[in-house]
């Protein structure tokens, strides 16, 4: 692919690291005359030290002929009229970093996906780490709803029961699904079905409307998460 990423900085610098390992064309824009001479010593890129608001500076990236273009600077306008300029250049998928909540429907307005305050996700995590050590992983859905990994422990009330079984007894369905299960002693996930037992030292990968609850995590033997 041939990626235009707009800033170097905190949010720019790991993309810039993981699109060039993954053998993309990339092409960096960074107004900072500093960070833009660290990022060309440090990636295999085009790094241009100007600035991305201009048609004519993304031009010069060739975002005319880009796969995608993704702006990542600290600034809300600003990536605005970046995203704004790549609609015109026809840049077929184009990112955004939303550093503010309230300015995340001006994006939508345009069309452009969004990545919310990272730095704020970021904060959400640790915290969640402290408060919900069982949980390996998480990602939110909308308000409320998320997709969880979590380990089954040895007395949790799902364990040696088949999917069936929960689903029978009300502790899985509905608003609460396992859609992926890992084991020790398989390679890969297994694709959950009504057969499926449940052992301990299972990963599971659960999707519940409600969020990891106290509630739902103690089905899988994690009654610490009530503190």
């Amino acid at each position: 692919m041939y990626i235009v990423i707009v800033g170097a900085g905190d949010i720019g610098t790991p993309l810039i690291d993981i699109a060039t390992r993954g053998g993309n064309e990339v092409v960096v824009i960074e107004r900072d005359e500093e960070r833009a001479e660290r990022a060309s010593r440090q990636f295999d890129c085009l790094v241009l030290n100007d600035d991305a608001t201009t048609k004519e500076t993304l031009q010069d990236a060739g975002a005319d002929r880009a796969d995608a273009l993704i702006s990542t600077t600290d600034q809300d306008a600003t990536n605005i009229m970046v995203c704004l300029l790549a609609q015109e250049l026809d840049v077929p998928d184009i990112v955004s970093v939303v550093h503010n909540p309230e300015h995340m429907s001006v994006f939508r307005q345009i069309g452009v996906n969004t990545m919310q305050n990272p730095q704020h996700l970021i904060a959400e995590y640790l915290y969640r780490a402290v408060k919900r050590p069982s949980i390996v992983d998480f990602m939110r859905i909308g308000d409320q709803a998320e997709v969880f990994e979590i380990t089954v422990e040895e007395n949790a009330p799902i364990t040696g029961k088949t999917l069936q079984e929960a689903n029978e007894e009300g502790l899985v369905g509905g608003d609460t699904l396992i859609v992926a299960v890992e084991r020790s002693d398989d390679e890969g996930p297994i694709t959950p079905r009504g057969s499926t037992r449940i052992r301990p030292g299972d990963l599971l990968t659960v999707y519940s409307a409600e969020g990891a609850t106290p509630e739902v995590t103690d089905v899988f033997g994690h009654p610490e998460d009530h503190s």
